[in-house]
C-alpha cells in the first residue's frame, strides 16, 4: 500500500507532497528530510529502491524532479511502483504538454487532481490517462465558463 508519494527537485526542495496516514508536521518534515537525503545521494548505477524506516521507497529521477513513492507491505512489486510513477509523469506530460518542475509548483492543485485521480486510500485505483484526464478537462471546461 503506497504511504505517500513525493516530488522532488535536484536541489533537495520539495514540490508536491501526499500522504495517505496523517502524520504530525514534525514527522513528516523528519521524514522528507531523511528520504529526500538518501535519494539525491544515491548513483545512477545504484537500483531505485531501497528499505527505510519500515517502508520500500521506490524513486525515479526524470529530468530534474526525483519522484519517491514510499510504500508498506512486503507483498508490494516495486517494480508496479516503478511502472506508476511512469504513468503519473506521463499523465502530467499529457496534461501539462511536457511537464516541468514549473508546472506543478504553479499547477499544484491539479497536480493534486491528477494524484486523486491514481491513488486512493493508497491503493492504485486507475492508470489510462484518458480515465484520469476526463474530470480535470471537465473542471478546466466549468472553470472557464
Amino acid at each position: 500500500m503506497i504511504r505517500f508519494v513525493l516530488m522532488v527537485n535536484k536541489q533537495g526542495q520539495t514540490r508536491l507532497a501526499q500522504y495517505v496516514n496523517m502524520h504530525n508536521i514534525e514527522e513528516r518534515c523528519a521524514l522528507e528530510a531523511e528520504v529526500i537525503r538518501k535519494c539525491l545521494s544515491r548513483n545512477e548505477s545504484q537500483c531505485s529502491f531501497f528499505e527505510f524506516r519500515g517502508y520500500k521507497v521506490v524513486y525515479r529521477r526524470y529530468a530534474s524532479l526525483f519522484f519517491i513513492v514510499g510504500v508498506e507491505g512486503e507483498d508490494e512489486n516495486e517494480l508496479a511502483i516503478l511502472e506508476f510513477i511512469h504513468a503519473l509523469v506521463e499523465t502530467l506530460d499529457r496534461y501539462f504538454e511536457n511537464v516541468c518542475e514549473l508546472d506543478i509548483m504553479f499547477n499544484l492543485e491539479k497536480a493534486h487532481f491528477v494524484l486523486d485521480e491514481m491513488l486512493m486510500n493508497g491503493c492504485i485505483i486507475e492508470t489510462n490517462k484518458n480515465n484520469i484526464l476526463a474530470p480535470i478537462h471537465l473542471l478546466d471546461k466549468t472553470v472557464a465558463l
